[in-house]
């Protein structure tokens, strides 16, 4: 209908109108928290670029679950660093790994809350790359044993979903094939099935010391300017039996995910990376932003694009916001 009749100012005129016709739903149970967890004991270092969040010792996790699971957040995925590293990153599947001692040390504290673990080997090579190097490139096919070897010590020490990031060809059905070898055939895999070789790492690789010591992940990770090529990945990942699947970044890839969602029948997540939140801080610090404001606008957007969850170092204070509210989404 032409202007005067149709109006379609009516309808945000105040907000109760705009809450009850709002299309998207943000909720606290959509928030996924990361958690870096750290060797030693007593540590809860604030990271520097990427402030509200910290390195944490084991010993300190249960104080940071009892914040999480007080604000509703139900979900949180752990990064380990290592004691030790060494060329094929052997240190990450050790029974009493950081990252295996903190599963156990959440899932005793509280078993309802849900555990992802990321695996990846980067953190735990010497070199920083994701997998076994043949000269200066990854040999692919050995790496996956290395990551079944992971996969297999996560699940053995209670995790509920392992999260293979490493961008190997062939990784999820490796893993698949182990697990379900081993009787771990209802652990479910979200895959990294899109992870750009993206500039918005950068604080992430300081926090878990992961920056690689040469070159790049161009041979790995997807290129930036492809689409097509990351449902073909995605297609594949899904057929060796991925349960979900991840996006990352997430806001320079809103096209990503949103054609995904309408490609496939599967559960996609999205990382708002490090950097992405970063930029927000240091624009937030200096005036030049509204942080709440525009914290959440990213988060709605991510939603709105067809995220089923969002991997975000938002999730806690987006938890104080909504709650803020006086609701659980806004």
């Amino acid at each position: 209908m032409p202007f005067p009749i149709q109006r379609l100012r009516r309808l945000r005129q105040n907000p109760a109108i705009r809450d009850i016709f709002r299309e998207t739903v943000l909720r606290i149970d959509d928030l996924i928290y990361p958690l870096f967890v750290v060797p030693g004991t007593n540590v809860r270092e604030e990271l520097t670029s990427l402030p509200g969040n910290y390195h944490l010792s084991v010993d300190q996790l249960p104080r940071e679950i009892a914040e999480i699971t007080a604000l509703g957040i139900q979900s949180v995925l752990l990064f380990g660093l290592p004691e030790w590293k060494d060329e094929i990153g052997s240190s990450a599947f050790q029974a009493d790994g950081t990252v295996q001692r903190a599963i156990q040390t959440i899932k005793t504290y509280r078993p309802d809350l849900l555990v992802i673990a990321d695996l990846c080997l980067c953190q735990y090579t010497s070199h920083g790359h994701c997998g076994v190097l043949k000269g200066c490139l990854i040999d692919n096919d050995v790496t996956l044993k290395i990551l079944q070897q992971v996969a297999l010590s996560y699940a053995k020490a209670g995790v509920d979903i392992i999260a293979p990031s490493d961008m190997m060809d062939g990784r999820v059905g490796a893993m698949r094939s182990i697990l379900d070898a081993n009787g771990f055939e209802n652990l479910p895999i979200l895959s990294y099935a899109a992870k750009y070789a993206s500039a918005f790492y950068g604080p992430f690789r300081e926090a878990a010391d992961s920056a690689p010591q040469f070159g790049d992940r161009s041979t790995y990770q997807m290129d930036p300017a492809n689409s097509d090529e990351a449902m073909r990945e995605i297609a594949s990942d899904i057929e060796e039996g991925a349960d979900m699947i991840i996006i990352k970044p997430a806001l320079s890839y809103l096209d990503i995910l949103q054609r995904a969602r309408q490609q496939f029948n599967i559960p996609a997540v999205a990382y708002n990376v490090s950097g992405e939140y970063a930029m927000v801080k240091a624009a937030a610090a200096r005036g030049w932003v509204d942080g709440k404001r525009i914290s959440l606008e990213i988060l709605r957007s991510i939603k709105r694009a067809g995220a089923s969850a969002i991997i975000t170092y938002h999730a806690k204070e987006a938890a104080v916001w909504l709650r803020e509210e006086g609701k659980y989404y806004g």
